[in-house]
């Protein structure tokens, strides 16, 4: 005897429709925007995005590593503007490998000192 499948009509009706249906997502997760919707702050947003864009073109995807590793020689030879810049475009690429990096030399700045 020939076994049918008839599926139901709307997801609303059918407990398995409903189990099975994919949920709509609320908002979608972005560690990049903007906080604030501050002007000054998106007009800092997009140019550390294009120097980001830039530094992705130039590197590809080691282009986050790299933008860490100058990060990283700057802080060791003393240059503050250098490290706060190439931190930005780090974290702008991958902020996971940027709080990494700055959870690490906090660590190693203080056993130097």
């Amino acid at each position: 005897m020939p076994v049918h499948f008839a599926a139901a009509r709307s997801t609303a009706h059918s407990p398995i429709a409903r189990a099975l249906a994919r949920k709509a997502l609320g908002r979608a997760a972005n560690d990049n925007g903007v906080a604030g919707g501050d002007v000054a702050v998106e007009g800092s947003f997009d140019t550390m995005m294009r120097a980001a864009l830039k530094h992705f073109a130039q590197h590809g995807l080691g282009a986050a590593r790299e933008a860490r590793n100058q990060a990283e020689q700057a802080h060791f030879t003393g240059d503050t503007e250098s490290y706060a810049w190439w931190l930005e475009v780090c974290r702008t690429l991958d902020r996971r490998a940027a709080e990494d990096l700055v959870r690490r030399l906090d660590t190693t700045s203080a056993l130097i000192y």
